[in-house]
């Protein structure tokens, strides 16, 4: 994300290196400057550290604390976030907290049975990151921590893999995106029970009406008609007869979600990015290929809001576009399950003891075998298999 200046000046130190995981609020740079902040309101700027008299020029550390927004990763799914209030912290606090972990950095000590009094952290002021986990993991036990010294600038963090990079290997260097999505994967398999199933849907038949429609509602609304539309229409109504796949687990019960909220995976330009259209069972598929075509190019020109990606109840992916007949998806946390569309080929099919050519496309869905068995699932599917091959020229599309 972008960070404008909130004053104008000349910028002394940059105290979190690019990639860098910080806590909310965190300082981020030091900047020289008789500005004021007359915007900012006491309990959102950090307290800038002591200046000795002497100094000529005001320097202030500045840091902002977003309230009561909740995180969100990239696959769309809400990440929860540790109870209580959010306190922002001048260098000289941290410094003084030591021992303050993210949950990222307890869960990872927990999983390994590390004692962090080993870890000697290169967070700011002395905190121990996920960076300084994984090298103990890579390399064994260092040092205990010392007394954490004055905050000063540092080099952009090495990671473990750059300091062992052979001749024959090259390295990339993980971009936050990049690791938030191997973060929400992994919390996903590890956390959720997947179950797999698909079923061979006949798509003969929409395929036809759509290429009929497909011209004349270009021209009349300006977005393309894809399959994708009818197939989020077929499924919004899937769901209503079959709730338990638009749910969440809720440890001792199945918390059933009244609202619809399809999320569809799209990929951006920096990794997996699932949008959501909110209510979608009350659009129409010409309302939901509008709503598909701007949440699509909103994507791609990294114009999403923070709403587009939250409270997605079940989520949808066209691997179909990708040439993939088969594939296994993993569930976007913590929702029930996940669709998959594949892609359309035409195959030979034995309908009233004759062969004839059919378009044909795969239904592949995980989901989570806590909250439904394969009967539910397999209605699920059965149900929105029967509504594909029911679709006609008849079919509204308004």
């Amino acid at each position: 994300m972008e960070m404008p200046s909130p004053v104008s000046g000349k910028l002394l130190r940059i105290l979190a290196q690019e990639g860098e995981t910080i806590p909310m609020g965190a300082p981020i740079a030091e900047v020289e400057s008789n500005d004021v902040l007359e915007s900012t309101t006491p309990d959102t700027i950090i307290p800038a550290p002591a200046v000795a008299p002497a100094t000529p020029a005001k320097v202030s550390t500045t840091g902002y604390l977003d309230k009561d927004v909740k995180m969100v990763g990239p696959t769309g799914g809400g990440m929860s976030e540790e109870s209580g209030p959010q306190v922002a912290m001048s260098p000289a606090a941290v410094a003084t907290e030591p021992t303050r972990l993210s949950p990222a950095v307890r869960r990872l000590a927990q999983e390994h049975s590390i004692d962090l009094s080993q870890l000697l952290g290169s967070g700011m002021g002395g905190r121990i990151t996920r960076d300084d986990v994984l090298r103990y993991l890579e390399s064994g036990p260092v040092q205990t921590a010392a007394p954490t010294p004055p905050v000063a600038p540092r080099l952009a963090p090495q990671t473990p893999e750059s300091a062992t990079e052979a001749a024959d290997e090259k390295h990339i260097t993980l971009t936050p995106v990049r690791r938030m999505i191997a973060e929400a994967m992994v919390r996903s398999i590890t956390q959720i029970p997947h179950a797999w199933s698909t079923v061979e849907t006949d798509v003969t038949s929409l395929v036809s009406v759509r290429s009929n429609l497909r011209d004349g509602f270009r021209e009349r609304e300006g977005v393309d008609l894809t399959y994708l539309p009818f197939v989020i229409k077929i499924v919004v109504e899937a769901l209503r007869e079959n709730p338990t796949l638009n749910a969440t687990w809720g440890g001792d019960k199945i918390i059933l979600k009244k609202r619809i909220n399809m999320g569809i995976a799209v990929a951006g330009p920096e990794g997996l990015i699932v949008p959501v259209i909110h209510d979608a069972d009350r659009l129409s598929i010409a309302g939901l290929a509008h709503a598909l075509g701007d949440l699509t190019s909103r994507v791609r020109a990294k114009k999403l809001a923070l709403a587009d990606v939250q409270d997605g109840t079940f989520t949808l992916n066209n691997t179909g576009v990708l040439g993939s007949t088969v594939s296994q998806p993993i569930i976007n946390y913590p929702q029930a399950a996940i669709l998959t569309t594949e892609a359309i080929q035409k195959r030979p099919v034995v309908i009233n003891d004759a062969i004839a050519i059919r378009s044909v496309m795969n239904l592949c869905m995980s989901f989570d075998h806590r909250i439904n068995d394969g009967a539910e699932a397999s209605a699920f599917l059965q149900a929105v298999k029967r509504r594909i091959e029911a679709i006609d020229a008849d079919t509204p599309v308004y």
